[in-house]
């Protein structure tokens, strides 16, 4: 069976197949990213810029071509789609916009007489590996700001996303990038391993599951490569006080359904005080079971089938089980195909499989509290620590909680906020890195000193 495939999840029908490299095929591009980072990284940095205002005007120019490849491969409702494609273009752009601050050198204070600065400079090639939820945002994210410091990439996508790979390399190559600079490679694990271990490869990031990072993770500690790991997320949304319990109903609804439910920062654990809890419930699970379940093309879908058959069942086993071991389905739960609907449990307790399990589809478990410190206690219990939200009336109960929170990102009466100037990334089981902001430029640089007498 072809590895690299076009499967709609909508229909079940394959549309495409793509052969994967041969082991020569591999050689070569790691030889031609090799290449182009010799030339890459002695382009003046407004130059590399130039390029990269390029690669998103070019998604913009596309995008309506590049939404629907997406819809197609992973089943993102239409309008999702479009608006990823503007957020990796805003992302790449962001990168070429300040590419003098992430390349500038920052001097130092210094005790003696003379100079010091820290010079940023690239490390060579990068391997990213990714994840097929959101197929250009991820690219983007990890791209370009390692492209922008002077690195070289070569992109391994998800198998089911062979065609958005393959528009993203077009993107790139008409961007006027020198050859080598961007390389888009159809590998197996075996060869992904053999990759890392290349003395030429100076780096690899991961974004995926727990299961993917450790095992990448353990192959570039062996040869003593720096990994960035962007991993799950069973993010919490405390609810403790509001003035508006609709609105905070629909942000709780807006930051679970996202994407499908697919997404690692997702909301996906909903703490809620006790006097709001019943009115809650009601209120979120209505809201979840009215949301439209159906082709990902329609304009009125809110939810499209999951990315695969196999995601789907995956969903509805976990689902299951947590009601074998007690808990409740408000709503939802029933599976049609690669088709599932937004779906409530409550009654999950610790010694539930589904307390500390990740959702990775539009299932979300609520969970009452008495007060604030059950809330952080019940909000931290959890091997990750992605993102988080809370919503509150109290401005000071807000920066307790935002402080005593165990995670990477903490976002206060807001939800899909994520913007290019603002980092992402997780603590725990979560990952190691951050993405995105001036942050993500300084993963992989050569962060130099020069001292000067």
């Amino acid at each position: 069976m072809t590895e690299y495939a076009v499967v709609n999840p909508a229909t079940g029908e394959t549309l495409a197949e793509y052969d994967t490299l041969s082991d020569a095929g591999v050689e070569d591009a790691i030889a031609s990213a090799h290449e182009g980072y010799r030339v890459w990284s002695r382009t003046a940095p407004s130059e590399r810029a130039a390029a990269l205002r390029r690669v998103a005007e070019l998604h913009r120019e596309r995008r309506d071509e590049l939404a629907a490849i997406i819809v197609r491969e992973m089943g993102k409702p239409l309008e999702a789609a479009l608006g990823e494609v503007d957020f990796a273009a805003d992302i790449t752009e962001y990168y070429a916009d300040n590419v003098d601050k992430i390349t500038g050198d920052s001097p130092l204070d210094i005790l003696g007489e003379g100079t010091a600065v820290i010079r940023r400079s690239p490390l060579g090639v990068l391997l990213g590996i990714m994840p097929w939820n959101f197929p250009y945002y991820q690219v983007a994210r990890f791209a370009a700001p390692n492209l922008a410091v002077g690195n070289t990439i070569l992109l391994k996508h998800a198998p089911q996303c062979p065609e958005s790979a393959e528009a993203l390399q077009a993107i790139y190559d008409d961007a006027g990038l020198p050859s080598g600079a961007y390389v888009n490679i159809r590998v197996t694990n075996d060869q992904a391993a053999t990759i890392i271990a290349d003395r030429r490869v100076q780096g690899v990031s991961v974004t995926g599951s727990e299961r993917a990072g450790a095992a990448v993770a353990e192959i570039a500690g062996r040869h003593l490569k720096k990994v960035a790991l962007e991993l799950g997320g069973s993010d919490p949304f405390i609810l403790l006080s509001t003035d508006d319990l609709d609105a905070a109903v629909q942000a709780a609804v807006d930051a679970r359904l996202d994407n499908n439910g697919q997404s690692c920062n997702a909301a996906k654990r909903f703490i809620v005080i006790d006097d709001l809890y019943d009115a809650f419930v009601e209120k979120f699970a209505a809201a979840l079971g009215d949301a439209k379940v159906g082709d990902p093309f329609a304009v009125d879908t809110v939810l499209g089938p999951l990315s695969s058959l196999a995601a789907a069942e995956r969903l509805d086993e976990q689902v299951q089980r947590a009601v074998s071991q007690g808990a409740t389905v408000v709503v939802g739960g029933t599976r049609d195909g690669a088709y599932y609907p937004g779906t409530v449990l409550t009654g999950v307790t610790s010694d539930m499989d589904a307390y500390g399990e990740e959702f990775f589809g539009p299932v979300g478990t609520v969970y009452r509290v008495a007060d604030e410190d059950e809330a952080v206690a019940l909000a931290n219990d959890t091997g990750y620590g992605l993102g988080s939200y809370v919503f509150t009336t109290d401005a000071a109960q807000a920066e307790r909680i935002a402080d005593r929170i165990e995670a990477g990102m903490v976002y206060v009466n807001v939800v899909l906020a994520d913007s290019p100037e603002l980092p992402f990334g997780g603590v725990k089981r979560s990952g190691t890195s951050r993405e995105m902001g001036l942050l993500a430029a300084d993963e992989f640089v050569n962060k130099k000193l020069i001292r000067t007498a």
